[in-house]
């Protein structure tokens, strides 16, 4: 298989397994790139990007940015905060007029679930979903299978733990999808506020044990309380919180095995995860911010090599 067979990155739930391969494959080769003195390729050249932001990032932003200077595409960054949104322009409007400015593939991040399959549906341009709200964040989940076939060798076979705010996570979403798709063993852990219903007709165990958890698996991905996205309180207390469901050093050193440390950041420090435990040598977070460049070059590669151009969404693998 040598082209994806999507046209559009909307989520890791139209993706096949081998589209996942190959992405990775993709991005090996670019990692290798970036590890030249010379850390540019002309794959992208006279291709124009936009970033569209509509939601605030730090890490998803600047990657994406440097992947698309990296292949030598022109670039165009777009924040909504500063923009003729704020005038009560929609969001097609929005797209349209930057691209009849010539722009080819759109990154967009935007707070309603399920904007990146609107705007993919009602404009004439390759889309990236770099995050829709609650839904999905699909480059996210790809870094963090990538980082654990680089640490590992292979995801199939893996237990992986998702511990936190799964309820209003896209990268728990994402995850759960794309790990399934290679193989893991998958579980998701937190308060039971914190939980959706139905979570186990992905194919995931549910636990609201955190010692458990960390023993049964190889990797834990502990990810943040989204409070950006609450609009009732789900725990009585972030000491609580903090008590049930952190993690310490402590916690990690009475486990009969080292684990591996994820986290998609922004790291919250004293609450999901420990200082500690977070600059700590079972940590690949920064392995996983590195990663994040190689992996986009490869998305983006692989979507602007796409020979023909139908612009729908695929199908669900």
């Amino acid at each position: 298989m040598s082209e994806l067979s999507v046209n559009h990155l909307l989520g890791i739930k139209y993706l096949n397994r081998d589209d996942i391969e190959l992405i990775f494959n993709t991005a090996d080769q670019f990692k290798e790139v970036l590890n030249r003195p010379i850390r540019k390729v002309p794959s992208l050249r006279d291709i124009t990007i936009a970033n569209l932001f509509f939601e605030n990032s730090t890490r998803t932003r600047l990657s994406f940015e440097l992947a698309e200077k990296r292949l030598s595409a022109d670039v165009i960054n777009f924040s909504a905060a500063s923009s003729s949104v704020k005038k009560g322009e929609t969001l097609v409007d929005t797209v349209n007029n930057i691209l009849s400015m010539k722009v080819d593939m759109v990154v967009m991040r935007h707070a309603q679930p399920g904007a990146a399959i609107f705007l993919s549906q009602n404009v004439n341009s390759i889309i990236i979903n770099a995050g829709d709200g609650a839904h999905e964040h699909p480059t996210q989940a790809l870094l963090d299978a990538y980082s654990i076939r680089e640490r590992y060798g292979d995801v199939k076979g893996k237990k992986i733990a998702i511990v936190g705010d799964i309820l209003h996570s896209r990268v728990a979403l994402s995850n759960i999808f794309c790990l399934k798709k290679l193989g893991a063993e998958v579980r998701v852990c937190g308060p039971a506020t914190l939980m959706p219903k139905h979570i186990q007709s992905l194919g995931v165990e549910v636990s609201y044990n955190l010692m458990g958890t960390l023993e049964w698996c190889d990797i834990a991905n502990m990810l943040r309380v989204q409070h950006e996205r609450q609009d009732i309180q789900y725990f009585p207390s972030t000491r609580e919180y903090v008590q049930q469901f952190g993690l310490t050093m402590s916690l990690l050193n009475r486990l009969s095995k080292p684990i591996t440390i994820m986290h998609p950041g922004p790291i919250n420090r004293g609450v999901e995860i420990s200082s500690e435990v977070a600059d700590s040598d079972q940590s690949i977070i920064l392995n996983q911010v590195e990663n994040g460049v190689a992996v986009r070059m490869a998305v983006l590669y692989l979507l602007a090599s796409k020979k023909e151009m139908n612009f729908q969404p695929a199908q669900q693998a």
